[in-house]
């Protein structure tokens, strides 16, 4: 009988909101070469000798805001999106979780697998928007372990699915339990990562060479990170039914003084102020699960900085989570690759 093996693979998170755990996850995290694609010596000087040390308190800080009773929301909802999707396709597929930095890790789930005799390896990461620091990195760290065994099965990765109507239906549907007459604007709030990251992808010469390159998705800029994310943000409007001056995107996270992805999310709260809006929706469609970006980011600090400049409130869209309706999303992109 034939198995498949169904890999969900996720970002990571700290085995727990220590000084020390945080700082062995951004130890790992950061030193990827994909995130912070500097050569190998100054990433190392940089990491382990500036950001590591000097960021691992004030970020387990903020861990220790967002752990709960189940731990790490983005391990705790992972584990049960991976069980309903196990139940969901039944016992001829073997379904593990992998996170690209700490545990579960992504090889200790593969050799799960292998263990388990799989004839074929779909690979779905938690990312619905490609970029090479999320996506990219995830599928790398597949392809670095399968390598190194002499039987190699049939592998199918998912690389991107910002344009599923399933999954804009579940972020919709999550939207509409707000009563949407009680807000001014809407606001599409993506996590942010360097243009040269964009620059850098870009096969076409086309990243960046005009304004609004982005705006729409075609052939030329079709896996482009900030192109899918304003793909996504079209697909919400027209499911939403918003008109064109009811909602506006940015980009958070922004880390360092290199360019990022634009308009930064904090910069578009400022205008949206200044143009009179004081009571904000927000969605985060770059996140499946609730995590740091969004519970503490958005729902925390910039529903506390918007506040302090008088707006009156700023509500978070929840994420997926372990939705039921989302895990059927999951079922139904994975489906086509098992059957293949």
């Amino acid at each position: 009988m034939s198995k498949t093996g169904v890999l969900i693979v996720n970002l990571g998170t700290p085995d727990d909101p220590s000084t020390g755990s945080v700082r062995k996850y951004l130890r790992q995290f950061l030193l990827d070469g994909r995130v912070i694609d500097i050569p190998w010596i100054f990433r190392q000087i940089l990491v382990r000798g500036i950001i590591a040390p000097f960021r691992a308190r004030s970020s387990g800080k903020l861990y220790r805001m967002l752990w709960t009773e189940e731990g790490s929301p983005l391990k705790h909802y992972g584990y049960k999106v991976m069980n309903q999707l196990q139940d969901a396709l039944g016992e001829d597929c073997y379904v593990e979780l992998g996170m690209r930095y700490q545990s579960p890790s992504v090889e200790g789930a593969l050799e799960k697998m292998r263990a388990a005799n799989v004839d074929k390896i779909v690979v779905f990461p938690m990312f619905p928007q490609y970029a090479s620091a999320s996506t990219g990195s995830a599928l790398q760290e597949v392809m670095d372990v399968v390598r190194k065994w002499l039987t190699i099965p049939e592998i199918s990765f998912i690389s991107s699915y910002h344009d599923n109507k399933d999954m804009i239906k579940v972020y919709a549907d999550n939207a509409r339990k707000f009563d949407m007459s009680e807000y001014d604007h809407i606001l599409f709030s993506y996590h942010g990562i360097p243009q040269r990251h964009l620059r850098n992808s870009d096969c076409n010469n086309y990243c960046l060479k005009k304004e609004g390159c982005c705006d729409i998705l075609n052939d030329k800029n079709k896996m482009c990170y900030s192109a899918q994310c304003f793909d996504t943000t079209r697909l919400l409007v027209e499911e939403l039914g918003f008109s064109e001056d009811q909602y506006s995107v940015g980009f958070q996270s922004r880390l360092g003084r290199d360019p990022w992805t634009e308009p930064f999310t904090p910069d578009v709260l400022k205008r949206l102020y200044k143009e009179g809006k004081r009571k904000l929706l927000v969605f985060s469609p770059s996140f499946v699960s609730d995590c740091l970006e969004t519970t503490i980011e958005i729902a925390d600090e910039y529903h506390e900085e918007f506040l302090e400049m008088g707006g009156e409130k700023l509500d978070l869209v929840p994420s997926l989570n372990d939705n039921p309706d989302w895990v059927q999303a999951i079922v139904g992109m994975v489906k086509p690759h098992i059957n293949a």
